[in-house]
């Protein structure tokens, strides 16, 4: 019980003892009216005996306490309401903060295993049964069992028979719950990985609408989809199915005992060794007692299937961190020595030995699929090399703490993602605590000044969600002045002109150029007149190096960097005919 208390709070049992306190405390205020109910039935019962009339001024009074008891029990209930959701809410608020704060924390590789739809549905749908647990099923669950567990060391002061009879079938109803927990756990998970999987294909589906559209993949053509949903559908009709009779069986059992308590009153009072009022009094308690008893029962069950969710988010919470605790030198060269990685399959990088000066602009240039952007990454620390070492300033950057040494970082991505929110909050996205006039400062540099100014509200404009409501080359030009604004010394820039018109690449080289002024600077180039000025140009085949030098070096030795600029300034005159 304890691992499931862990699981179903994220790891944080203690969140629940306010709440838990509170609920004992309502029921234990509950269970006075039975008293208050077997006192009227004794006068009630004794009067009639005695052939004489009940005594009215303590069946008044009763009424009144048990009036005025409903004040108490009100004011029992509602701080362990309050607590109970309370608790639910804060706990889930301050997991899923928690939780994605761990997701930041973890390397990219991590990323590349799952599916962004389970991770959604984790923070989203794994909290929200979380919630429920927490604030419906234990409470109700722990308030059906204290109940019970109360009455039945009352009634044995009272009639040990009757009392063991009332209870006597309860350990074989708690018996099926035990045997069928096994079952139950197998059904979870599957049950759990479909609704996970229809969650993932639903976000496919969204993310790639435009294919959709544009190939035509719709209705029952998109089968990824149905299948998906078909098998969640499947899964949950086999959980209830096989659950429920184990169910129904465990609540048979517990309120058998019901019936053999009637079963053995009825013969106490013929054998006239049970008096009627004792018997009247037995049946108050027990048809009250069974319904708390009986809803903790079915609770039990969606109660387990919670703590799945719950172990999912602890599974998470338990992954590696990136390791380091050291502070990034003040310098920032880089160095990678014989630096091997790859994303599970074949090494993408194969034993890279590099050096990027401080202070000098390096270019890295290959066909496409070479390990470029794959060695940047490596550089910048969103993955650790599966053997080799990369330096920073002379520091092994595996002991460097991760946020530290992205602060001596910028990084401008070809995909530029910005966030939905105002155009001034995704530049100051680039330092926490920057001024407007700083913002402004950045943009201006940037070249996104003029562009932003002509937005409806320029600033304070909001940009579709990933950017949608900007031309390729406005959200560059906002990339860059975040990085601007971060002023790190260190720049990896991921080919910023690739995909762009002439008119906007000539305004993102501008912005470039402000960018890497002074700094070190590392550059993903695919049109090579772009790097004719580096100061090292990297050439790269097959995730290793293959040749390096000057613009002019390379092309006098005739390597790949001369083919590859012979054919780009081949394909300048390219053009499409309709023959």
């Amino acid at each position: 019980m304890k691992d499931m208390l862990r699981a179903v709070t994220a790891g944080h049992p203690k969140k629940l003892r306010k709440s838990l306190w509170y609920t004992i405390l309502s029921y234990l205020v509950n269970i006075v009216p039975f008293g208050i109910s077997i006192e009227v039935v004794h006068i009630v019962f004794a009067a009639w005996s005695a052939g004489g009339a009940p005594d009215m001024a303590k069946l008044w009074g009763l009424c009144a306490l048990l009036f005025g008891w409903l004040i108490v029990m009100y004011a029992a209930e509602v701080p362990a309401y309050r607590a109970c959701y309370r608790d639910a809410y804060s706990a889930s608020a301050r997991g899923r903060v928690e939780l994605a704060e761990k997701l930041r924390k973890l390397p990219l590789g991590y990323f590349a295993r799952r599916d962004p739809g389970d991770l959604v549905n984790m923070i989203m749908g794994d909290f929200l049964l979380l919630e429920t647990a927490i604030s419906h099923q234990v409470p109700q669950m722990v308030g059906g069992l204290v109940l019970p567990v109360i009455a039945f060391v009352g009634l044995c002061f009272w009639n040990p028979p009757m009392a063991i009879a009332m209870f006597v079938s309860l350990p074989a109803g708690a018996l099926v719950l035990l045997l069928s927990t096994r079952l139950q756990n197998r059904l979870s998970q599957k049950h759990m990985r479909a609704k996970i999987d229809a969650g993932n294909r639903i976000q496919e589906y969204m993310n790639g609408i435009r294919v959709i559209k544009a190939c035509n993949l719709t209705g029952e053509r998109f089968a990824r989809m149905e299948s998906a949903f078909q098998g969640f559908m499947r899964e949950s009709i086999r959980i209830e199915a096989a659950l429920g009779p184990f169910a129904m069986l465990a609540i048979s059992l517990i309120r058998l005992g019901l019936t053999l308590m009637i079963v053995l009153g009825v013969h106490l009072m013929i054998g006239g060794t049970l008096d009627p009022l004792t018997f009247v009094a037995f049946l108050i308690v027990g048809t009250r007692v069974y319904d708390p008893l009986t809803a903790a029962l079915l609770n039990f069950f969606v109660f387990r299937y919670s703590t799945q969710a719950g172990k999912r988010i602890l599974r998470l919470m338990e992954e590696p961190e990136m390791s380091g605790e050291g502070d990034a030198p003040e310098r920032h060269d880089i160095e990678l020595k014989n630096v091997t990685f790859g994303y599970g399959g074949e090494p993408v990088l194969r034993d890279v030995s590099l050096t990027f000066p401080q202070g000098k602009l390096t270019a890295l240039v290959g066909p496409s699929g070479c390990g470029k952007t794959t060695l940047m990454k490596v550089m910048a620390r969103f993955y650790d090399p599966q053997s080799g070492t990369v330096l920073f300033g002379g520091a092994d950057e595996r002991g460097l703490d991760p946020e530290k040494l992205m602060r001596r970082i910028s990084f401008v991505f070809q995909d530029v993602y910005l966030f939905r929110d105002t155009v001034r909050n995704n530049i100051a996205f680039g330092r926490e605590g920057a001024t407007e006039a700083e913002v402004e400062e950045a943009a201006k540099r940037a070249c996104a000044h003029d562009f932003i100014m002509r937005l409806p509200q320029g600033y304070d404009t909001m940009v579709g969600e990933g950017g949608s409501t900007l031309s390729g080359g406005e959200k560059q030009r906002i990339s860059i002045a975040r990085a601007l604004l971060k002023n790190a010394p260190v720049v990896l820039l991921d080919e910023a002109t690739a995909s762009l018109d002439p008119e906007n690449e000539v305004e993102v080289q501008r912005a470039v150029n402000a960018l890497v002024e002074g700094r070190t600077v590392v550059v993903i180039a695919h049109k090579l007149r772009t790097t004719q000025n580096a100061d090292n140009i990297v050439v790269m085949e097959a995730g290793r190096v293959v040749d390096q030098g000057r613009h002019a070096e390379l092309l006098e030795r005739g390597g790949l960097y001369a083919r590859l600029w012979t054919l780009q300034n081949e394909s300048v005159g390219w053009s499409l005919t309709g023959d």
